[in-house]
C-alpha cells in the first residue's frame, strides 16, 4: 500500500460564506469559475481578444525597444518594481515588457531567500547592489517591499523589522528620484476567486506545476491579513516622488498593456509615437491606495 497523501483542503471564508477548496482536487468548484474574473471589484465580463491584446502588445514592444536606445544615448536609469499577491501576474507582465529589449540591458531580478550573511547586512543592502546603471532598465520580479507584505504576514521579520522598514522606505526612494533613477513602483491587484483559480490552474498544468510553492497554498488562509499589509503599504509608501501605480490584474492581457503604456506614458524618450502608446484605461490602472477603494 502507498503511503496516505495529506489533504491540502482547507476552509474559507468567502464573503461570508463558508467554501471548502482542495487545490488538489482536478475539478474546479463552481463557485470559483463563476466569480472569478469579476472577483475583487473587476469592471470586466470578459477578457480582452487576445488578438486585439497581441496587435497593441507588439505597438507598445516597439516603444520599449525606442527606449532602450535612449536610455543608452542619454544615460538615464529605470527601474521597475512589480509586487502583488502570488499569481497576480508579475512574471508574465515583467516578460512582456522585457521580451523584446536587449537582455545585456533589460535586467530582471528576483532575488531568492537571504543568505545568512545577507540576513546580518542592513535590510535594503542586496537590493542596492542591483540598481541600475546608465543605460540600464532593471525590473524587480518582488522587491524589498516583501518587508511589506510576506515577511510580516508569513513570520518571517519582527515588528520592529517590518515597522522600521515603513519608516526607511520612503527615505530610499527619496533618494533614487533625487538621483534622477526613473522609479515605477506596480502594485498588480487580483480578486480572491481568481487567485484560487490560478493556483487551481498551476497545480494541475504540467508546465506551471513549479510554480505553486507550499507556501502559496499556506497564505490561501491568509487573504486578510495580505489584505491590511497591503493597505498600510500603500497608505505609507505612496509619495509624489515614487508613487503606486495600482492595476486591476484579473485580466492579464489589460493588465499587462496598461502597465506598458503607463511607462512609456511618464518617460519623454526619442522617437515617441503617442498614438501607438493607445488609452490609458483608468477602470484598469489607478495611483495610490485610493484606487482599490
Amino acid at each position: 500500500m502507498g503511503e496516505a497523501v495529506e489533504s491540502r483542503a482547507v476552509e474559507l471564508d468567502i464573503h461570508g460564506k463558508k467554501r471548502i477548496f482542495d487545490v488538489d482536487d482536478p475539478v474546479l468548484p463552481d463557485w470559483v469559475e463563476e466569480n472569478a474574473l469579476e472577483s475583487g471589484g473587476f469592471p470586466y465580463k470578459k477578457k480582452l481578444n487576445e488578438e486585439d491584446y497581441l496587435e497593441q502588445l507588439t505597438k507598445l514592444q516597439v516603444e520599449l525597444v525606442k527606449v532602450q536606445f535612449w536610455l543608452q544615448s542619454a544615460g538615464k536609469r529605470v527601474m521597475a518594481l512589480f509586487e502583488g499577491r502570488d499569481a497576480a501576474g508579475k512574471g508574465g507582465a515583467i516578460s512582456a515588457s522585457s521580451a523584446h529589449m536587449n537582455p545585456r540591458l533589460a535586467r530582471v531580478v528576483a532575488l531568492a531567500k537571504p543568505t545568512e550573511r545577507e540576513q546580518g547586512q542592513w535590510y535594503f543592502q542586496r537590493y542596492v547592489a542591483q540598481f541600475p546603471t546608465a543605460g540600464e532598465f532593471v525590473l524587480f520580479d518582488r522587491s524589498w517591499y516583501n518587508r511589506a507584505g510576506v515577511e510580516p504576514v508569513m513570520g518571517f521579520c519582527t515588528p520592529q523589522q517590518y515597522e522600521g522598514f515603513l519608516n526607511q522606505a520612503p527615505q530610499l526612494e527619496k533618494i533614487i528620484a533625487h538621483e534622477g533613477i526613473f522609479l515605477f513602483k506596480f502594485y498588480l491587484d487580483i480578486g480572491r476567486e481568481m487567485q484560487l483559480k490560478r493556483f487551481h490552474d498551476r497545480r494541475h498544468d504540467p508546465l506551471k506545476v513549479w510554480k505553486l510553492s507550499s507556501m502559496d497554498v499556506a497564505a490561501l488562509t491568509k487573504w486578510g491579513d495580505y489584505s491590511e499589509k497591503r493597505d498600510r503599504m500603500l497608505r505609507e509608501t505612496h509619495s509624489d516622488f515614487a508613487p503606486w501605480t495600482v492595476i486591476r490584474a484579473n485580466d492579464k492581457r489589460r493588465a499587462r498593456l496598461q502597465l506598458i503604456r503607463h511607462m512609456l506614458d511618464r518617460m519623454d524618450y526619442d522617437g515617441k509615437d503617442k498614438a501607438a502608446l493607445g488609452e490609458i484605461d483608468k477602470e484598469i490602472i489607478g495611483s495610490g491606495p485610493g484606487f482599490l477603494k
